[in-house]
């Protein structure tokens, strides 16, 4: 496998990286592309870690040669989130950095599984796909929104609420990547059972997690070590489904069938194309269905966004 990690010398970037080498599997390449003039350094660094994973690190003029021949491309590239900085803030940064690598993408690897990191994820995976769209290389299975940091928190936080083994917690989250459009469902997490206000607590505090982070590290940095745990572990999901596993399925943003919005996180079936099925979410509890109903307008406002940036 090639793996090409764009931004790879940023805060998430650096920790998705270390935890790539230790966890590809043998023979693969990690391709390591930042604007930042470090990136060499941080393939150096890698390179001494005796794994059998070959590390190259590209610098801001050789993004093609980064590219080139990728199996999979993670975008963990552009501004975190400071204090005081509303999505918006974000997204007036992030698009055009996004739109960019998006474009070399369509040029080097079309036919690549794309993992978008970058915030706002909501409108970040729309950019991506009308960039593929306007070179008539789209395929819906091939572009994901990460959205795995916010099942590890949710598994983290009931394992922590209600004294579980955190390795057999399972929760599904869905919707969308920020603020009141992550909804984890509660409700179906096996075995455990939650009063009213557990739920009214707990979904809020995972739903603001990455605030939590922001004002925990008081303005020096956003969530990168937890998000780079959470990339890695999507990107061995999409790996073992590129490798032919049976019944590999993650949950991420993508462009399916719910009926709810355009994009919407939900569970899929990964395998050597990408998606290989898109399966519902179930059952969902009344809290659930309202809160669903009520984060739909800004999910779609935020979908909206991403594609008329390309498209004005």
């Amino acid at each position: 496998m090639k793996v090409t990690v764009l931004g790879a010398a940023g805060g998430i970037g650096q920790a998705l990286s270390l935890l790539l080498k230790t966890q590809l599997p043998a023979g693969s390449e990690l391709s390591l592309y930042d604007v930042a003039p470090v990136v060499p350094g941080v393939a150096v660094d890698l390179s001494h870690i005796p794994t059998a994973v070959s590390v190259n690190g590209y610098g801001k003029e050789d993004l093609d040669s980064a590219l080139a021949g990728s199996d999979v491309v993670l975008i963990p590239a552009g501004m975190p989130r400071k204090p005081g900085m509303d999505r918006a803030d974000l997204f007036a940064v992030n698009a055009g950095i996004i739109k960019t690598l998006a474009e070399g993408i369509v040029k080097n690897c079309p036919k690549a599984l794309v993992g978008v990191i970058t915030n706002p994820v909501n409108g970040t995976v729309p950019i991506v796909a009308e960039v593929f769209k306007k070179a008539g290389t789209y395929e819906a299975n091939r572009v994901f929104g990460v959205t795995t940091l916010d099942v590890i928190r949710s598994e983290a936080f009931v394992a922590e609420l209600k004294g579980l083994d955190v390795a057999t917690t399972k929760v599904p989250v869905i919707g969308g990547h920020s603020g009141t459009t992550i909804l984890p469902l509660l409700s179906q997490v096996e075995g455990v059972a939650f009063t009213d206000e557990e739920v009214a607590a707990l979904t809020p505090r995972i739903q603001n997690a990455g605030t939590e982070v922001v004002n925990a590290k008081a303005g020096g940095g956003s969530a990168t070590l937890s998000m780079g745990a959470a990339a890695a572990r999507f990107c061995m999901s999409l790996i073992k489904g590129l490798q032919g596993e049976a019944n590999v399925i993650d949950y991420a943003y993508v462009e399916g069938n719910t009926g709810d919005a355009q994009y919407f996180a939900q569970p899929v079936r990964l395998g050597k194309n990408g998606v290989e099925e898109y399966l519902p979410y179930g059952e969902l509890s009344a809290f659930e269905q309202k809160a669903k109903n009520d984060m739909l307008a800004t999910l779609n406002k935020d979908i909206q966004e991403g594609v008329d940036f390309i498209n004005q």
